[in-house]
C-alpha cells in the first residue's frame, strides 16, 4: 500500500488502519515530519514528477510491485465566485486534481504489468454535491470523480480496480491550510468541520471496508450518503437546500 498525505489527517488514519491489519504500508508526505511512526516512509510532493518516479523506483526495488495506491493528499479551498480570485483555483487544480493524475499515471504501467491492483482516489462529497461558496473545490473534486471513473473503465480489462472516496465533513487538520479571500466561507466550513461527529479514523475504517467490497464509489459516512440520496431522489428539495445555504452566505459580505 502506498498512501499519500500520510503525515496527518485522513492519510495518517488510512496508513495506520492498513498497517493495523497487517498490510505493508509506504507512508508518504511532502514533509517527513509526520511520518516518524511508520516503518516505511518516503518524502513525496505529489506535484513533482521526480518524486513520483522515485516512489515508483522504491516500490519496485523493495516490493517488486504494488497492491493499492491511495491518492489522498490534498489542500482545502473555496470561496464565492465573485469573491475568490482566479489565482486561488491554481493550487487546487495542481494538488487535488493533477497530483492524483500524476500518481495514477506513475503506477498504471506497474498495475498493467501485474494484471492486478487497486487505485483509490480521495475526492469529497463536494465532488457529488455542490454547495454554494465552494465553486473551485467542487469543480476540482468533481473532476477527481470523473477521472477515477474513466480510469476504472480503461483499466478493468487489466484486472485493476478503481475507487473514489467522497466523505462529507469530518474532524481533521485540513482546514489549517485553508487560505482565501472569502473569509465568510472559511468560517462556515471550519465550523462544519469542528462540529462533525466523524473522526478521520471513522472515515478510514469505512474506506477500508469499501475497498474490501470493491466498491467503485465509497461514501463513508451517513451525512454524505443522505446528501447524495437527496440529490438523486428529490432534485427540487436538494436545490432548495443548496439555495438556502447560498442565501445565508450572502447575508454577510
Amino acid at each position: 500500500m502506498l498512501v499519500t498525505g500520510a503525515g496527518s489527517g485522513l492519510g495518517a488514519a488510512l496508513a495506520h488502519a492498513f498497517g493495523a491489519r497487517g498490510d505493508r504500508v509506504l507512508a508518504t508526505d511532502r514533509s517527513e515530519e509526520g511520518l516518524a511512526g511508520f516503518g516505511h516512509r518516503l518524502r513525496l510532493d505529489i506535484t513533482s514528477d521526480d518524486d513520483w518516479a522515485a516512489a515508483r523506483a522504491w516500490v519496485e526495488r523493495e516490493w517488486g510491485g504494488l497492491d493499492v495506491l491511495v491518492n489522498n493528499a490534498g489542500v482545502a479551498g473555496g470561496g464565492r465566485i465573485d469573491v475568490a480570485p482566479l489565482e486561488e483555483w491554481a493550487p487546487l487544480v495542481e494538488v487535488n486534481l493533477l497530483g492524483t493524475v500524476r500518481g495514477t499515471r506513475t503506477f498504471v504501467p506497474v498495475f498493467k504489468e501485474q494484471r492486478s491492483g487497486t487505485i483509490v482516489n480521495v475526492a469529497s462529497l463536494a465532488g457529488l454535491v455542490h454547495p454554494a461558496g465552494m465553486a473551485s473545490y467542487n469543480a476540482v473534486k468533481a473532476a477527481v470523480v470523473a477521472f477515477t471513473e474513466t480510469a476504472g473503465h480503461e483499466l478493468a480489462a487489466y484486472g485493476v480496480h478503481c475507487a473514489v472516496v467522497c466523505p462529507s465533513y469530518f474532524r481533521t487538520n485540513l482546514m489549517a491550510g485553508m487560505r482565501g479571500a472569502d473569509q465568510r466561507v472559511g468560517e462556515v466550513v471550519a465550523g462544519l468541520v469542528e462540529r462533525s461527529p466523524f473522526s478521520a479514523a471513522d472515515i478510514a475504517a469505512a474506506v477500508l471496508a469499501g475497498i474490501d467490497r470493491r466498491d467503485e464509489l465509497i461514501i463513508p459516512d451517513e451525512a454524505a450518503r443522505k446528501a447524495w440520496l437527496l440529490k438523486q431522489n428529490d432534485r427540487a428539495a436538494y436545490d432548495a437546500v443548496m439555495r438556502q445555504q447560498a442565501a445565508k452566505l450572502n447575508q454577510v459580505t
